[in-house]
């Protein structure tokens, strides 16, 4: 989440002072929530947020005087909560997951809104979506990096009644796409978070559970040849790791839709084996570091 810490370590180039900041770049940081910006820094003009994981235009109503705002690359389905924005001049939401495009509606309060990103996004597919959005939105002047001809708004003028059916009827079939995406990620995370629970019930799963057969068996010496002699932990640990590759291989191996749920779970997939990289680097380090010697320290022998 957004974090004040966050903020003044992204403000360096203000000395570290936040309510007075015209500039903030927030790119990068896996940020899934937008929030507190609007009431720590009043003053901003330009933000970054592309490349996160924010999946709602929220809590930026208060930003009176910003003019340029990019959400590229984010998880970000509808247009919204921009009319406070007076001054906003650039909005980019490149790539994002908007087929809501009758949502563009609510930027035409925003009257100094001059370029608008929409390119990458589901509704940039569909037909008529270029005619929409510039009869639509009267003061746009740039779309998608192209400049808007007072001939093409003309001519979009005159096919409006058919194109805004047209996209009703294509945003009508998203949506009903969208809820059964949704509902199939749901389907599969349940099942993923039941085998997860399965495995983290089994015995043995944290590789600490070992069977000593030689306490149990008195003469297990004497049928040495009939047992199976049980693993050692470094090899508990080699097929451990071998079962994680094979795992990390089939996740991204697996089929998969371009949809906001699958950029979360990658995230996830991701600070999992980040995490157990780190332990096991821990645990590396923890073995391999020698016990102190005292006696190294003892002074000289008295005579």
């Amino acid at each position: 989440s957004v974090t004040e810490d966050l903020i003044r370590r992204n403000a360096e180039h203000n000395e570290c002072v936040i309510f007075s900041l015209e500039e903030l770049s927030l790119h990068q940081q896996e940020i899934e929530r937008l929030e507190h910006i609007d009431k720590w820094c009043r003053d901003l003009k330009i933000l970054y947020l592309q490349n996160n994981l924010i999946a709602k235009i929220e809590n930026v109503s208060k930003l009176k005087k910003l003019e340029y705002l990019n959400l590229a690359l984010n998880n970000i389905e509808r247009i919204e909560n921009l009319e406070g924005c007076e001054w906003l001049t650039k909005l980019d939401l490149t790539v994002n997951f908007i087929g809501e495009l009758s949502s563009i509606k609510t930027l035409t309060h925003n009257i100094h809104l001059r370029e608008l990103f929409l390119v990458g996004n589901p509704c940039a597919d569909f037909d008529g979506y270029r005619e929409f959005v510039v009869v639509t939105l009267q003061q746009l002047k740039w779309l998608d990096g192209k400049e808007i001809e007072r001939s093409e708004r003309i001519q979009a003028l005159q096919n409006y009644a058919a194109v805004e059916q047209q996209i009703r009827e294509q945003e009508k079939a998203y949506c009903l796409r969208r809820a059964k995406e949704k509902e199939e990620a749901q389907r599969k995370l349940e099942e993923e978070n039941e085998s997860e629970d399965k495995k983290k019930s089994s015995p043995g799963f944290d590789g600490d559970c070992y069977t000593d057969i030689h306490a149990d068996c008195p003469s297990a010496m004497e049928n040495k040849d009939h047992l199976q002699v049980p693993e050692t932990q470094e090899q508990q640990h080699s097929t451990k790791k071998s079962d994680e590759i094979e795992d990390d291989l089939a996740f991204w191996n697996k089929p998969s839709l371009f949809t906001p749920e699958s950029r979360l779970e990658t995230l996830r997939h991701m600070e999992k084996q980040r995490k157990a990289q780190d332990k096991l680097s821990e645990k590396k380090k923890s073995e391999t570091t020698p016990d102190f010697d005292y006696r190294r320290w003892e002074g000289p022998e008295c005579e």
